[in-house]
């Protein structure tokens, strides 16, 4: 790690390039007006000063507008980037640069300190993961240490915040958490308005492939599922899904989206994307029955959806990387193969597509409001080692401060209404 003359710790690519992320930055603020309000209003009391908060998202420049929203109302902030190809250097040189630490994957890329990003099938990450279960087996709570000074966390995904909910239920959660993901202006605006665009988008850049006339496979109807088979269909795909919920298969027939199994439609279709954040969806097995140059991708969290291990240990399969993050996977024995975009891992955020910045205005205000109630609470006692919601009238507050950059008026209603 090395530090920048203010004595923020960072690890990025190029510093060179702060000045551009600085301008990025300036013109997304522009369109996050929520997160600028709550500059506005706490700003000037710095309720998070003596707050030390660090955050494992995405590294972009919408994460930029969070980070300096949290650095201007007192909090000390350190950074890692959730993700190798979502991370925006420029937005991580103007960070490290300018508000807060930075430790972004995509230099460990690119300086030449690790060849591949980690991974957990990895020798080596499979001896750090054996040392902590053999320490764990020896003290379980030897890693409980730093509970005590843990104000609390903020979650945003659906697969994490499931495991905070079971922590709570086997009486293992540390400290409290807010559930940002369940905020209806995360759920039903990131995930929904901000999936949208930015998936056929990413799709189109890496493949050069026209949409319009293909067969796309879409894997899990939930928020995302359903934003994804709407940008598909919109653009012309006949979409099919797959489900194992008989109340979101319904939804899908009812929008006139087809519901057969992934085994029904492995050799047929054109487009293959993962949206359900559980792992092995699509197999090497399926995927060596996919017509020559299926295009294989992921959009639901984490990077384990489709079978990569599988893939890449394959006898004599051949990987050529045609464009950044897209790669055409050979098969000794049919010389045929499938292109698999960002290495399974989120296409809606690599290189060529990101979520549009209003959208993530809603939840990253979310994260700003949930990390304030925990810290001015911290010692009221209010929040439990439990996992909570923000409150409804908080949803909607982060709702109005949006409307107006949208130049929408609200209707008022009148006290007899109202009664």
């Amino acid at each position: 790690m090395e530090r920048t003359a203010s004595g923020h710790e960072y690890k990025v690519k190029d510093m060179l390039q702060a000045d551009f992320g600085r301008l990025e930055i300036e013109l997304a603020e522009d369109q996050m007006p929520a997160l600028m309000s709550c500059r506005s209003v706490f700003g000037p009391s710095q309720p998070l000063k003596g707050a030390r908060i660090t955050g494992s998202l995405h590294m972009t420049i919408q994460t930029a507008v969070l980070i300096e929203t949290l650095t201007t109302l007192g909090a000390e902030v350190r950074w890692c980037s959730g993700n190798i190809f979502s991370t925006q250097d420029h937005a991580a040189a103007a960070i490290a640069r300018d508000s807060a630490g930075v430790k972004a994957e995509e230099a460990y890329r690119n300086t030449g300190r690790l060849p591949d990003p980690p991974s957990t099938d990895k020798a080596e990450f499979q001896i750090v993961l054996t040392i902590i279960r053999d320490g764990m087996k020896t003290d379980p709570k030897r890693y409980h240490k730093m509970k005590e000074r843990l104000v609390g966390v903020s979650e945003a995904t659906t697969t994490a915040v499931e495991r905070l909910y079971r922590m709570q239920a086997n009486g293992t959660l540390l400290f409290p958490a807010i559930n940002v993901n369940d905020s209806i202006t995360q759920s039903k605006f990131q995930n929904l308005c901000g999936c949208r665009p930015s998936g056929p988008d990413g799709l189109m850049m890496a493949t050069d492939v026209e949409i319009a006339g293909k067969v796309a496979v879409v894997c899990g109807y939930g928020d995302v599922g359903k934003d994804r088979a709407a940008a598909l269909k919109q653009a012309g795909a006949r979409v099919i899904l797959t489900e194992i919920d008989p109340i979101c298969a319904l939804q899908a027939l009812m929008e006139g989206i087809q519901v057969l199994t992934l085994e029904d439609v492995v050799s047929e279709a054109d487009i293959f994307v993962t949206a359900t954040g559980n792992r092995d969806i699509i197999t090497v097995d399926h995927i060596r029955k996919m017509k020559n140059n299926a295009i294989v991708c992921n959009i639901g969290r984490f990077n384990n959806a489709i079978d990569m291990p599988g893939l890449e240990n394959f006898p004599g399969v051949k990987r050529f990387t045609t464009n950044p993050q897209t790669d055409r996977w050979v098969f000794p024995d049919t010389e045929s193969g499938v292109i698999v975009l960002a290495e399974g891992r989120l296409v809606n955020l690599g290189r060529a597509a990101s979520h549009p910045n209003l959208a993530t205005s809603c939840s990253f205000t979310n994260h700003a409001i949930a990390q304030l109630e925990l810290w001015m609470e911290r010692h009221t006692g209010k929040y439990e080692k439990k996992v909570y919601v923000l409150p409804k009238h908080l949803d909607e507050k982060v709702a109005s401060l949006h409307l107006g950059k949208l130049g929408a008026k609200l209707t008022e209603l009148s006290k007899e209404h109202a009664d």
